[in-house]
């Protein structure tokens, strides 16, 4: 795996909180989820609406049923990796301050904002496989995907996106870089990164789900959560 000095934090927050970019990754990525993409979404912003639905809240977790419950707490709690367990350090407070609290991340521990870091590295690159699974994400996306991302970006963090778009899709590799505890997080960003209209999309889903040993059903439960049509028997 390539070493970039970059913030994927405040890449993968990017990526996730504009909504321009959204259509631009597939269609729906979280924007569907929650209520549209962008700021607009009530309490506190994004930010806020990210943590509650996706790292343990009320919001669609009636029962235990809802997303949070579903995945543990996508991005928080849940089983992930070393960050996900650490209070106040995780992949989930990180990225819900960038992006509800100004575009910046609380200072944390340095090791736990590095294993948030490489969490959210894995997280852009399941957003990147998916949307270039069907085969069209051409140029002039790629540079519109690009320039939605501002002037926050830094050189580094292009250079990462770009070359993950060039990169040859190779499902078993990236399998493998999926640390254990957050593979059903990556299916769920995989899943919301695309309209899941194509064969090519389905057939992509399949070969991750079956190279990450992800249960079927656990997969049709994440499809049913997100209105996405189910593709396994």
């Amino acid at each position: 795996m390539k070493e970039y000095s970059m913030d994927a934090i405040k890449l993968l927050s990017g990526l996730l909180g504009n909504k321009s970019l959204s259509s631009g990754l597939g269609g729906k990525l979280l924007g569907g989820l929650l209520g549209g993409g962008g700021g607009s979404t009530g309490g506190g912003g994004l930010g806020s609406v990210l943590g509650s639905v996706l790292g343990g809240g009320q919001q669609r977790s009636a029962g235990g049923g809802g997303i949070s419950g579903l995945l543990g707490g996508l991005l928080g709690g849940g089983g992930g990796g070393a960050a996900t367990a650490q209070s106040g350090g995780g992949i989930s407070d990180l990225l819900g301050a960038v992006l509800g609290g100004g575009g910046k991340a609380p200072e944390v521990a340095q090791e736990q904002r590095s294993a948030a870091n490489d969490q959210a590295t894995v997280l852009i690159r399941a957003m990147v496989n998916a949307a270039k699974s069907d085969g069209r994400i051409d140029q002039t996306e790629q540079d519109n995907i690009v320039s939605k991302l501002g002037d926050e970006v830094s050189e580094a963090e292009v250079k990462f996106l770009r070359e993950e778009f060039a990169a040859p899709l190779d499902v078993a590799g990236f399998a493998r870089q999926v640390p254990n505890g957050l593979e059903q997080q990556v299916y769920f960003l995989s899943l919301t990164s695309i309209d899941l209209d194509t064969q090519k999309e389905a057939q992509y889903l399949g070969q991750l789900a079956q190279a990450m040993n992800l249960d079927p059903e656990v997969c049709n439960q994440i499809h049913d959560q997100v209105q996405a049509p189910r593709i396994f028997a």
